[in-house]
């Protein structure tokens, strides 16, 4: 690839919403983009796309169901009854047994749940104050990286304007220079030009009146 000069100026260059400066410019892309490799069905360099990553039986499932437009089943709440023995089995040691195991756990997480409420009445709100305080610190900091990057995006865009304003009044004078320089070329070759011209012509006299004197010798 051709190595390219990038010599944009768009802080002192005009010119851009002449007529038939946007075509060329669509006209010059359009160029390029036609010698990109491969143009046609660039995806068959790359391996086949793997549409199945993320699915498992579950998700399987549930998709299935909603193509089948059925609805989402109840969440069983069997774990949580207290069923005891049926009848046939009201003398049954085992069945007392496992009712009663059914009952104990059912408090015990009845009672994880009453701390869990006891702990959240005494610490819910210093806790969720103190979160707060943890997102209010985050967003501060957050906003103050946010004012430095804008910062330095701003500093970045004032150093390019004014690296190009001293770019562009020195592009103007070099400009301006060799506007001066060839003006100068021109009025010397025109001056040279009007001097061969007049030593030709002196020339010409000059041999003229060599011409004259010898003949005038000769008679």
């Amino acid at each position: 690839m051709a190595d390219s000069l990038v010599d944009a100026l768009p802080y002192i260059d005009f010119g851009y919403d002449e007529t038939g400066v946007r075509q060329a410019v669509l006209s010059m892309i359009d160029e390029e983009t036609k010698r990109y490799k491969p143009t046609k069905n660039y995806l068959e360099n790359f391996p086949q796309l793997n549409m199945t990553a993320f699915e498992t039986p579950l998700l399987c499932s549930e998709v299935e169901r909603v193509q089948n437009r059925q609805a989402m089943e109840m969440m069983s709440m069997k774990r949580y009854e207290l069923p005891a023995p049926t009848a046939g089995k009201l003398t049954d040691f085992s069945a007392w047994s496992e009712a009663v195991e059914n009952s104990m756990a059912q408090l015990e997480h009845q009672y994880v749940r009453i701390c869990n409420l006891n702990l959240m009445d005494k610490y819910g709100t210093t806790a969720w104050k103190a979160y707060n305080t943890v997102l209010v610190e985050m967003m501060q900091t957050s906003n103050h990286r946010l004012q430095e990057l804008r910062k330095q995006i701003q500093e970045i865009n004032w150093r390019r304007k004014n690296s190009q304003t001293v770019a562009g009044e020195k592009l103007k004078q070099l400009s301006d220079n060799w506007v001066e320089l060839v003006s100068k070329n021109y009025e010397i070759e025109r001056i040279c030009v009007d001097l061969e011209t007049e030593i030709c012509e002196m020339q010409k006299q000059l041999s003229k009146s060599e011409t004259s004197t010898e003949n005038e010798s000769t008679a």
